[in-house]
């Protein structure tokens, strides 16, 4: 599977989980208030979906650059100290993605051979927690492209969410429309 193929799933099992997500608490929420009933099964499922969309969305976040990040110390530092403590900083990550991938595997393991369920739909819990290997999988994926690319001198490291930038643009844009 190419990886322009991948990135358009996960674009669109990110957008589904959010759609999804949203319609369910919104039906919810007027079945309970608008009509006093309601699905007992739907906060379960909320809270399935929305750890789904979390773990989806850290390994985007990683492909677009829009996670956060403390980088002073880091933007200080010349340009190949910088990328040599961007690939520490990713080989630290990945880590501990191969960490929480191999407890998850483990975990995994135990809830299908004891076979439980989860307490409100009649679905697998090793299903329901499978994100964790996909989620953990995609992350170090994303982890190991961006690897790549400061070892190829592509990239000096992370691509954050500069706010402070964003919103000085904003201003900049907002004040030269005032002047015209």
């Amino acid at each position: 599977m190419s990886v322009r193929v991948l990135n358009r799933i996960e674009e669109a099992v990110i957008a589904l989980l959010l759609v999804a997500t949203t319609l369910l608490v919104f039906v919810d929420v007027v079945l309970r208030f608008g009509f006093g009933t309601g699905w007992l099964w739907s906060q379960e499922l909320t809270l399935h979906l929305s750890a789904w969309f979390v773990l989806f969305g850290a390994s985007y976040g990683v492909k677009v650059g829009a996670h956060i990040g403390v980088d002073a110390l880091v933007r200080v530092l010349p340009r190949r100290a910088r990328r040599a403590a961007s690939a520490v900083a990713v080989a630290a990550a990945l880590v501990y993605c191969g960490l929480f991938l191999a407890g998850s595997w483990i975990y995994l393991g135990k809830m299908f051979r004891i076979g439980i369920e989860m307490e409100d739909l009649p679905v697998p819990l090793w299903v329901a927690h499978g994100i964790l290997l996909v989620g953990f999988a995609l992350l170090a994926l994303r982890l190991l492209q961006l690897l790549w690319r400061v070892l190829r001198g592509e990239a000096e490291g992370f691509r954050f969410a500069d706010e402070a930038e964003e919103s000085l643009h904003l201003a900049r844009g907002e004040a030269e429309e005032a002047r015209r």
